[in-house]
């Protein structure tokens, strides 16, 4: 590596210099970029990884010969340039050289004010962030005297006058600094590998402080969007007689970098410099393909650029600045594509609280559905559905969900549950109906009785008191919280639709309702993955009508429920059709345990006896005998259609009709849930090809029909060669399919799971992100199987995992047709797709520039 010959470690930043990111730093290899576009970059030098990391470990450097390359008397800064800007690192010092000497020289040039400000800011860094002292002992604006006697009277020493010493102190604790605890653990959370380098600039400073009478002096900073919305707009702020980011301070000093009404600016004290920063930006824009943040310094009159960073923006701004970009020619579309993070989007597509509320948050726990909702607490779906009967939002607030609480779910702008994990009955149900949701907060305790919500910090509420909740982060915030509402806007739509173009496989989403699927076919899902409709059994009359089924005793009386039943499922199905306009529908026959469709409080269950028009005891007996040790593995899904196939019967009935009085005509997926055997796929084939054959008979009309299987037990996985002969289609329900794998309760997990991924028991939580080692190699098996006995046979997963980028990913490296999850995480799913698809191709464009 060609470096400076006289400082080993150090290598002037030029237009040739060879400065890699990977070896100096983001900010080094932006710096050596301004360079080559001719900006006025005061003289840098960049200090290595490996220099630095050998300065920390108490290697010599030649800082005497580094700080001579910059002339005689000049003062430098040194700031952190880390691989990545989020990484975080020690603070930048400026004004290093400052002196006695220098002083005196300074207050004859600059003024005497001027020289006080460069000198006591510099003793206020080197006694804090180097001799590690008190900084309340350090103001920067105390006499110069006092603060040299402040640091004689701390360390017994005078304050160092040599500039080399002063140099390489500084050097060696910003080295040390970076693998000091603080620092590690920053790094560790932002995702930074455990032997990330640090990299040093030092760089000659401009002062940005000086005599008045020789022209303006001072700092700023000025971008050119929005950092909220990406839209093009001069902002920033500019301070005379200040450096660095001091002029982001408030003062009355403090300008306005572009005309604004609401007082003076930059553009009419200095309107030359205004225009050579608006020239510099928009050479950055095409150059560097990027929006940037300008840090400069005027001294004296004449402009210096000190640093350019990246704009920093919200989700929406992402969108926009990187769809400006491709729209103007200076990056193409993939690239622009590959700009915006997947998980980005869902901050798009729901309220989030507002980034300045500043509100600190009672307990933070599982972020189960992303949005913020703001309303008044109910602890009951009764409740929900009164508080909505009044137009008054609310947050249901339940120990756990259940299928009961489904309706009042609907209806509640938020859900909080006490226990529970990403997967559980709350999560499930909130993701499908778009309502953000914190579940498994175990701090807080529920009095169902007292009707109290309590926890830390003296949180005590009450039924009716103000609750704000962000699914996004997990937090529960008593009272309101300002809110910005989502925009999905020409740029999103844009972005999504280059996306489109380039994913190779399916989304469809997990629609269980008319609303849902509307949702689904704004976010452009290309069919239905799952419909479950056990989901549309749970809404007022239909659920009477069920629960005079499951508790008829005769074949007769069952069957003359399920006639009245027919009707509304079939008005569902025709609706789900309709809005999905020729586009695929999966649809999964009844699946949980019918206990789950019973009431289980004493109020629920003398309502059920009144309307059955039965003993309160002999409802309670019947709901015992249908109860359960483990329903999770007892009599549902495919056990219920062979116990009782009469259910089936008139689920697929529904099904074909509505699919006979769909224009255009559909073809029906029809799937079988928790398989686990040959036969059972057979004998409920036979039930269906019966029903179809006799609808034929009575309408005179052909139709046909898909039938899948939905592999949720590993058996099924394992046998899927066997299934498949009799399947046209397998999806994965990865949800159960990772419960029974690891023999974990989703309800429950989240009890121990934040300590299980924490100890590394596990990488992650396998309910959120597909265990592709475990889990994953099951689907492989499935997939392998199943292509090896039926080479045409479609492969889907349609668990939670099928809205997570990494999970698509596995399935996209294993050839499945598509991947079904929430409608409100299919832009996601298509963002991630495409991502894929993309950097898959061997044709990923240039990354964007440093920093």
């Amino acid at each position: 590596m060609q470096q400076n010959p006289s400082v080993p470690g150090a290598t002037p930043i030029t237009p040739t210099a060879p400065i890699r990111a990977a070896a100096h730093g983001g900010r080094a290899k932006c710096l050596q970029r301004l360079v080559r576009l001719g900006l006025p970059v005061p003289r840098t030098e960049a200090l290595d990884f490996d220099t630095v990391r050998g300065i920390a470990n108490g290697a010599r450097f030649d800082a005497a010969g580094l700080l001579a390359g910059f002339g005689e008397g000049v003062l430098v800064s040194v700031r952190p340039s880390s691989a990545a800007d989020d990484w975080g690192g020690p603070r930048s010092v400026l004004n290093i050289g400052m002196c006695d000497a220098a002083h005196a020289r300074l207050a004859h040039g600059v003024g005497a004010a001027a020289a006080d400000a460069l000198y006591g800011r510099f003793i206020h860094a080197y006694a804090v962030q180097v001799a590690r002292l008190d900084p309340e002992d350090f103001d920067p604006a105390a006499p110069i005297p006092d603060l040299l006697a402040a640091y004689r009277a701390a360390l017994g020493e005078p304050f160092p006058q040599d500039p080399a010493r002063q140099l390489g102190d500084v050097l060696r604790a910003m080295a040390r600094a970076w693998d000091g605890v603080s620092a590690r653990l920053m790094r560790q959370a932002q995702g930074a590998p455990a032997d990330a380098g640090l990299g040093l600039v030092v760089q000659r400073m401009a002062l940005g402080v000086g005599d008045p009478r020789r022209g303006e002096s001072g700092s700023g900073l000025i971008q050119f969007v929005d950092g909220a919305t990406g839209q093009p707009q001069i902002t920033g702020r500019y301070r005379s007689q200040s450096q660095g980011r001091e002029a982001l301070l408030p003062g009355a000093d403090s300008l306005f970098v572009a005309r604004d009404p609401r007082g003076p600016a930059l553009e009419d004290r200095c309107p030359e410099i205004f225009a050579a920063l608006v020239e510099q930006g928009a050479l950055c824009r095409t150059r560097l393909r990027e929006e940037m943040q300008i840090e400069f310094t005027i001294g004296h009159g004449t402009l210096h650029v000190l640093d350019a960073v990246r704009v920093t923006r919200s989700a929406p701004a992402a969108v926009a600045i990187a769809v400006a970009l491709a729209t103007d020619g200076i990056i193409p579309e993939s690239e622009a594509v590959l700009r915006v993070e997947p998980r980005a989007l869902l901050d798009l597509l729901h309220p989030r609280i507002a980034p300045d509320a500043g509100l600190r948050a009672a307990t933070t726990a599982i972020a189960a559905s992303p949005g913020a909702a703001t309303g008044r607490i109910v602890f009951s779906a009764a409740a929900a559905q009164a508080a909505a009967a009044r137009e008054e939002p609310a947050i249901l607030v339940r120990r756990e969900t259940a299928s009961g609480d489904v309706h009042g779910m609907h209806l509640a702008q938020g859900i909080l549950t006490i226990r529970g994990g990403p997967t559980s009955h709350a999560a499930v149900i909130a993701r499908g109906l778009g309502v953000p949701c914190v579940v498994g907060a175990r701090d807080l305790a529920l009095d169902d009785g007292a009707g109290r919500l309590t926890g830390p910090g003296g949180l005590d509420l009450a039924e009716g008191d103000l609750l704000t909740i962000d699914g996004g982060t997990g937090a529960v915030i008593a009272g309101v919280a300002p809110l910005i509402e989502p925009e999905l806007d020409a740029s999103f739509r844009t972005l999504l639709s280059w996306a489109d173009e380039r994913r190779d496989i399916g989304v469809r989403a997990n629609c269980d309702s008319p609303a849902e699927a509307r949702i689904a076919r704004r976010f452009e899902a290309e069919g239905i993955g799952l419909c479950r409709t056990e989901n549309m059994f749970l809404d007022g009359g239909r659920l009477t009508i069920m629960r005079e089924m499951i508790f008829a005793e005769a074949a007769s009386d069952r069957q003359a429920a399920l006639d009245r039943l027919l009707p509304v499922q079939r008005a569902d199905f025709t609706e789900l059709f309709r809005i999905m306009a020729g586009r695929p529908v999966t649809i999964r026959l009844l699946d949980p345990p019918l206990h789950e469709f019973l009431p289980a409080d004493t109020e629920g269950i003398r309502d059920l006896a009144a309307a059955l028009d039965l003993p309160v005891a002999e409802v309670k007996a019947r709901i015992a005998a249908l109860t359960e040790v483990n329903p999770m593995l007892g009599m549902r899904g495919v056990r219920l259609g062979i116990t009782l196939p009469e259910i089936y019967d008139m689920q697929v009935r529904a099904i074909f009709e509505a699919a006979l009085a769909t224009q255009p005509r559909v073809t029906p997926e029809i799937m079988i849930p928790l398989i686990s055997t040959r036969r059972e796929v057979e004998i409920v084939k036979a039930r269906i090809d019966t029903v179809a054959a006799e609808i034929r008979v009575e309408t005179g009309e052909n139709f046909d029909y898909a039938l899948g299987v939905m592999v949720e037990t590993p058996r099924a996985a394992l046998r899927a060669g066997d299934i498949a002969d009799h399947a046209s289609f397998l999806s994965f329900g990865t949800n159960d399919l990772t419960q029974m794998t690891y023999g974990l309760s989703r309800d429950d997990a989240g009890r121990f799971m934040a300590a299980y991924v924490a100890q590394g028991v596990f990488p992650d939580d396998p309910f959120t992100r597909l265990d592709t080692q475990g889990v994953g190699e099951l689907l492989a098996i499935g997939a392998t199987r199943a292509r090896a006995v039926r080479p045409g046979i479609t492969l889907s997963i349609c668990g939670e995992h099928g809205g997570d980028p990494d999970s698509i990913a596995f399935c996209r490296d294993r050839g499945f047709a598509y991947v079904s999850c929430s409608p409100f995480r299919v832009p996601l799913a298509r963002l991630a797709a495409a991502h894929l698809a993309i950097r898959g191709s061997g044709l990923s464009p240039t990354a964007p520039p440093d920093r």
